[in-house]
């Protein structure tokens, strides 16, 4: 795996093109986000001197009896999501058939297909397929929707399955310049599509969100994307002709609502009063992936996970390797 991280960092002609590619098939994977995604995997995934430790403790042998074929159903809402659960399956030396979101279909096929070109073993522990009948077990990640068709189909074996979860951040108003720049990388990173991105924010009465709203402005630049901008301009059309108060930038919107998942240009925010209760209340939020603020996720880090920080709390290797 060593060899694929190194590859990423070289970014080569021929991985140039593949992000090229889906870009051009998916405006939402614009340049700047496959390479932030493709450099998350190879220094926080890929590296021997993080990988053998996370690996070792699960004790895996080095032959299994007999591997088992895992079912992969990817999201496709940030380029690479799935790759952590590819990178679980062969670590735990079981075999996945791999059905990909139309949404991220080249690039981490074009990954697999590195990884077979150094390995030619390797196409025999990871393939394809629109159709994932007959294998011992699954891991699929996508909406409350689907989720209900995944344990209809999958939930007489053993699964993971996974539905929409985002994350918030809670703050008491004496965050630095420097913080509230890194939470609204948190918060624009891959267009806020993640399930890692803050959705929701948290404040004190009387909270100055003119500090907040002037960081977010490093992101002016997205309303240059038809996507993006036609979000933006069809919720402040909505809060306006609702009368709703809200506040912007002229790129994001702020408007206060008590439900954590907001649309693409808009964070929601909501007061509280006593910050012990609020964050109890947030550990016990089963659509809540990550909380960042003091003495939490720090800022800057709700998109750099690593190896363990499996998601949803569930830990995928573990799953594998009692199979």
């Amino acid at each position: 795996m060593g060899q694929l991280g190194k590859y990423l960092l070289e970014d080569g002609p021929i991985w140039q093109a593949c992000k090229e590619r889906a870009y051009r098939e998916n405006p939402w994977f614009i340049p700047e986000f496959i390479e932030i995604a493709s450099k998350q995997i190879a220094e926080k995934f890929l590296q021997p001197g993080l990988i053998e430790p996370w690996a070792h403790q699960y004790a895996i042998p080095d032959q299994p009896l007999r591997p088992h074929t895992i079912g992969l159903v990817m999201a496709g809402n940030i380029p690479l999501v799935g790759f952590h659960d590819l990178l679980c399956c062969f670590i735990s030396g079981q075999k996945t058939t791999v059905k990909t979101s139309s949404k991220d279909d080249v690039l981490i096929k074009h990954l697999v297909s590195k990884m077979q070109e150094w390995d030619p073993e390797t196409a025999n522990l990871i393939g394809f397929a629109d159709n994932l009948k007959g294998c011992d077990a699954y891991i699929a990640t996508g909406s409350n929707n689907s989720s209900r068709y995944f344990e209809f189909y999958f939930g007489k074996y053993p699964n993971i399955i996974r539905k929409n979860r985002t994350s918030v951040a809670v703050l008491d108003g004496t965050e630095t310049a420097q913080e509230l720049d890194l939470l609204a990388d948190d918060i624009q990173f891959y267009f806020g599509l993640g399930c890692r991105n803050i959705t929701q924010i948290y404040v004190p009465k009387d909270y100055d969100f003119i500090p907040l709203l002037q960081a977010l402005r490093k992101y002016e630049y997205f309303m240059d994307y038809h996507k993006y901008k036609h979000n933006f301009d069809y919720h402040l059309a909505i809060l306006i002709m609702g009368n709703k108060y809200y506040m912007s930038n002229e790129s994001l919107i702020l408007t206060e609502n008590i439900a954590a998942f907001s649309p693409v240009s808009q964070v929601h925010y909501a007061f509280y009063s006593d910050k012990e209760d609020l964050l109890l209340g947030l550990s016990n939020n089963p659509s809540i992936q990550c909380v960042v603020g003091r003495e939490q996720t720090a800022f800057g880090q709700a998109q750099q996970p690593g190896l363990s920080d499996y998601a949803d709390g569930v830990d995928t290797m573990q799953f594998l390797v009692s199979l």
